[in-house]
This record gives structure tokens, C-alpha cells and sequence, in this order.
């Protein structure tokens, strides 16, 4: 899992370090992660669904809503 967050998110360039946001945007990450490994609609990469759920909204709800 980490490398998949390394490639997918960039975690070890990530610049956050005070207090306990480093932990909070890592739980996010992984929220996210598992959310999109979980969505079938698309045979896409990791990456590439992250990116198309950054843009478009009606994936982002089906992710959400576990569609």
C-alpha cells in the first residue's frame, strides 16, 4: 500500500507537517484509495481515476455513494 500511495498521491513529497495534519491527509489518502479500488465502472488505473474524479462530479458522487 505504500507504494501505490507514493505513486498514486505523491505521499513522500508532501510538504505537511504540523501538528497532526500529516495523519489526517494519510487517513484521506487511504479513504480515497480504497474508495476508487472498490469503484468497477471503470478498468482505468488508480492514478487515472483519481484524476477523473477530481474533474468530473457524477464520479465523484458514485464514489461516495459506493455505486
Amino acid at each position: 500500500m505504500h507504494w501505490i500511495l507514493g505513486v498514486t498521491y505523491r505521499e513522500d513529497e508532501s510538504r505537511i507537517r504540523r501538528g497532526n495534519g500529516a495523519e489526517v491527509m494519510s487517513t484521506l489518502r487511504r479513504l480515497t484509495l480504497n474508495l476508487l479500488r472498490q469503484n468497477t465502472t471503470s478498468k482505468a488505473s488508480l492514478r487515472r481515476k483519481h484524476k477523473i474524479a477530481a474533474l468530473d462530479d457524477q464520479l465523484r458522487s458514485e464514489l461516495i455513494e459506493g455505486i
